[in-house]
């Protein structure tokens, strides 16, 4: 077992672009400190530099992390590809494991949506090495984990509406942040 009763645990996954990662840094600017962000990019490419491939280290990373900020107190949210086949097990082992609220959100959004997104983004540098045909490469339609514990935000979500959903059904808007 992991976490306590009152620690909430949020996965976000979908496909690249669809906005987990701004979801993640809403949900912490919206909550405050006390917010741990276990992003897979970050422990895959920065920390471990891996490539995403079945059985690699970065999904026992992602685990033993999300864990020990749990153990720790601190409300944890799990953000990234994540696809189903590699990373399913073991997101399902720590929501099952976790004493306190998890909730689950798969962001549905269209190749196209995608496409559009990532040219937003301000990083001219990541946008020379993420192409679109990277995107159409990467993308799975409905990526969903088998056991049906996650909630669909499709397109039509914006950021801000994501956001204040997830913050109403884990309860975190209404628990407060504790300074550290």
């Amino acid at each position: 077992m992991v976490g306590t009763e009152e620690t909430r645990l949020i996965v976000i996954r979908g496909n690249s672009a669809s906005g987990k990662s701004s979801i993640a840094a809403g949900l912490r600017d919206q909550f405050g400190r006390n917010l741990a962000l276990v992003a897979q990019d970050n422990l895959r490419r920065i920390v471990l530099r891996e490539r995403d491939r079945p059985g690699a280290a970065n999904i026992g990373l992602i685990d033993v992390t999300a864990r020990y900020a749990l153990d720790a107190g601190f409300h944890t949210v799990v953000e990234g590809i994540l696809y189903a086949d590699r990373y399913g097990a073991m997101l399902e082992n720590l929501v099952r494991d976790h004493r306190g609220t998890s909730r689950c959100y798969y962001l549905d959004i269209p190749l196209q949506e995608t496409l559009s997104r990532h040219a937003t983004k301000p990083d001219l540098e990541y946008l020379t090495q993420v192409t679109d045909g990277h995107l159409r490469d990467w993308y799975r339609e409905r990526d969903l984990l088998p056991i049906g514990i996650e909630t669909i935000v499709d397109s039509t979500s914006t950021l801000d509406d994501t956001v204040k959903r997830i913050m109403r059904e884990t309860g975190l808007d209404e628990v407060p942040a504790i300074d550290r």
